[in-house]
This record gives structure tokens, C-alpha cells and sequence, in this order.
């Protein structure tokens, strides 16, 4: 049966008809919202928690026979290298605000496909032929990908917090609204990168192709894994210009109280610009390449 797309009236037309059939295919298909949730938990359950950098500099592994230095004295002293290397004395809570940026990175960049399949299919002509705009076509398959990776983010949250993550003390309402706010805007930026690609794409293959090139290149030149002065000086000003390392940067500061590369301020101002800068030149590009 042909699918069809209710339109209102408005500068907004299909809007939120298009949003929301993205987002049915999704909530609708638990399978589909199982699988792309296992990755960031294996990494959170083995990686996370079998890389525990915390008893590198326990009593264990630095007190040195015949010294007889007290064992509080020595894991304290570690939970300070800890603390000054991560922001936090546990890796694993470092890590796991990481995975949140993580999985919106993976939910974003399925945004694109969405374009790719809707031309295959036949839909994109059928919606194309209606009043809705192509830059609402645009605006409401990112605004799906939006709501999808803040639902996501938020199970990998819970389940990250069942597993150990220690939060700083005094968080409020207020940090939450603001971690949120980072991850909305590199969302939105992201999902309009790889929209705009998409409308480039000749076939779904070239489209996965991209992804792949580009998924790893952005993860790991990031602050997701390591602080950024941990890593050689060639490879810190390209985390320096990654929207990932700014939300990462920015969920640390809320959630863990850590020291941030740059201040709060100048973070939400780099995300904004690139969410705003993407969107547009998403939008601009869907009236260029959008077609049939």
C-alpha cells in the first residue's frame, strides 16, 4: 500500500509528517532499536569496565616493597593523577559520557540513508509532488534523527549509571538541560552533514561507503576515548575543530565536573555555529540536488 503524507497549511507544510514517519520506522521496529544501542553497551561493559586505568595507580600496582608506604596515602595520590589526567578519578565514568556523543554519531549518520532509500523506493517523488518544501523534506528527517539520538542517549545514560557512573556532586536539573542542549546541536549539525551528502549520493553503496570513511576518522579524533592532551601534537588541532569533542567536552563539565579544553561558553558557541551553518547549507543544497 503507498504510503502517504498528510499536509497542513504554513510555512512548516509536512513538517512533522515527514518527522514523524522517520521516527515510526524506527519506534515501531525493536529490533532495529535493540541493535543500534548493543554497540555503545559493549563497549561501556567490556571496554569501559575491563579497562579500569583506576588500578594502574593503586596500592597495588605502584607500592614498592620495603618502602611500606600507607595504601591510603598511595590510592589517594593515584586518585589525583586520575583525576588531573581525566577529570574524574574512575575512566569508566570518563568513558561512559563519551558513549553519549557515541551514539548520537551513529544514529546521525543513518539520517542520510533515509534520503537514499526514499529515492529508490519511489517515495521522494510521491512527497515531492505534494506543497511540502524540500527544505522541510530536509529539516524533518533531521529533526527525526534528533529525537532518536537524545532517546538513545538517555538509555545508554541510565544504563551507564546502573553500571558505576559517578556523577560530581551538587548536579542539578540545570546540567541535564545543558547536556541535552550539547547533544541536540551536534545532532542536528551531524545528521545535516550526512543529509547533504546523501543528496549527493548516486546509490546506497556510495552512501555506506562515506560512512565508513568517516565514522572511525570522527570517533577516534575526538575526545571520546582520551583527553585531548594526552594525544600527540599532530592530532590535537583536528579534535580541536571535531563538534564530538565539544560535546564531550561540555557533557564532562556538567556531568563529572571536570576541567574543560575551553570554556562552556565558547563550546555551545561552536556547536550552535555548526549546527546552524550545516542546517543551512543542508536546506540550500536540498533545493540544488533534491530531486526525483
Amino acid at each position: 500500500m503507498a504510503q502517504r503524507v498528510k499536509v497542513d497549511n504554513g510555512p512548516l507544510h509536512g513538517l512533522w509528517a515527514i518527522t514523524n514517519r522517520e521516527l515510526k520506522k524506527w519506534y515501531k521496529n525493536y529490533v532495529l532499536l535493540g541493535m543500534s544501542l548493543v554497540q555503545p553497551i559493549l563497549w561501556l561493559g567490556l571496554f569501559g569496565k575491563s579497562m579500569n586505568l583506576g588500578s594502574l595507580f593503586s596500592a597495588n600496582a605502584l607500592n614498592i616493597p620495603g618502602l611500606n608506604i600507607p595504601k591510603s596515602i598511595i590510592d589517594a595520590l593515584g586518585a589525583e593523577i586520575m583525576k588531573s589526567t581525566f577529570g574524574t578519578s574512575s575512566y569508566f565514568s570518563f568513558l561512559a559520557v563519551g558513549m553519549l556523543a557515541f551514539i548520537v554519531l551513529f544514529t546521525s549518520m543513518q539520517s542520510g540513508m533515509s534520503i537514499v532509500w526514499d529515492r529508490r523506493l519511489g517515495f521522494l517523488s510521491k512527497i515531492m509532488s505534494t506543497s511540502v518544501s524540500r527544505g522541510n523534506i530536509i529539516v524533518g528527517k533531521a529533526l527525526s534523527s534528533v529525537i532518536k539520538s537524545l532517546a538513545q542517549a538517555t538509555i545508554v545514560l541510565i544504563i551507564a549509571t546502573l553500571l558505576g557512573l559517578q556523577y560530581r556532586s551538587g548536579l542539578t536539573v540545570l546540567d541535564f538541560v545543558g547536556m541535552y542542549a550539547a547533544l541536540f546541536l551536534m545532532s542536528l549539525g551531524l545528521s545535516s552533514v550526512f543529509l547533504m551528502l546523501a543528496l549527493r549520493s548516486t546509490s546506497w553503496e556510495s552512501q555506506m561507503a562515506i560512512m565508513n570513511l568517516l565514522n572511525m576518522p570522527l570517533l577516534f579524533a575526538s575526545n571520546a576515548f582520551y583527553p585531548v592532551r594526552l594525544m600527540p601534537d599532530w592530532l590535537k588541532p583536528i579534535v580541536q575543530v571535531n563538534p564530538i569533542s565539544y560535546a564531550n567536552d561540555i557533557d564532562r563539565q556538567l556531568l563529572l565536573g571536570s576541567t574543560g579544553m575551553s570554556s562552556l561558553a565558547f563550546d555551545f558557541a561552536f556547536l550552535a555555529g555548526f549546527a546552524a551553518i550545516f542546517t543551512a547549507v543542508s536546506m540550500y543544497m536540498s533545493w540544488k540536488y533534491l530531486t526525483k
